[in-house]
């Protein structure tokens, strides 16, 4: 059963001026697309070609061998999460839940931003800072790479921050602060992280 590229939840010239068309061109329709590519050549006649693609990112997690088919499964998951965890005219404060969790777990939205700034900016090079639900509490974490909290049974994904250069480049050259500014305060999904929270 071989994965397609999932439809953005959005036309790619929605979430402008914050992340333009022409980024969405490139990195849903080249980067996204090339790991949906690439996976689908490497499960190809394997035991895993009929299997999820959270099955796979988990089966190939920690495992050398494997490691060309989790960087891209896990690549084609964290970015399809990605899409989510944004929308046109979203960021600021949450409602809901989310909201409630932020304040009682995190020290309320402003030290969530300040730490989801310093997660997304203390990433070398490339990778994820991310909201996850672990042990019934929100904690703040950040993934190299492909690496992603869905290989940790103890935790919930419930929102991602890409900062790959390719997710910012295009839009705010080197400035990941710029870029993480738009998307927390103009981009994030909280209906989205209030879903993944149940």
């Amino acid at each position: 059963m071989a994965f397609s590229l999932p439809e953005l939840p959005y036309g790619r010239g929605a979430l402008a001026p914050h992340i333009s068309e022409e980024t969405l061109n490139y990195h849903h329709g080249k980067h996204h697309q090339a790991y949906v590519t690439n996976l689908n050549g490497l499960i190809e006649g394997t035991d895993l070609a009929n299997a999820s693609l959270e099955e796979i990112v988990k089966k190939a997690a920690g495992d050398k061998a494997k490691a060309g088919l989790f960087n891209n499964a896990a690549q084609v998951w964290n970015h399809t999460f990605y899409w989510h965890s944004m929308k046109p005219g979203g960021g600021g404060k949450p409602t809901g839940k989310v909201a409630a969790m932020i304040d009682s777990d995190l020290g309320g939205y402003d030290q969530f931003v300040k730490d989801f700034k310093a997660a997304g900016g203390g990433q070398f090079g490339s990778g994820w800072a991310w909201l996850v639900l672990k042990d019934g509490k929100l904690a703040i974490t950040k993934t190299p790479n492909a690496e992603t909290p869905l290989t940790d049974p103890a935790a919930t994904p419930i929102l991602t921050m890409d900062v790959w250069e390719h997710a910012y480049y295009l839009d705010y050259q080197n400035s990941r602060p710029n870029y993480m500014d738009a998307f927390i305060n103009n981009l994030i999904n909280w209906d989205f992280a209030n879903k993944n929270l149940g």
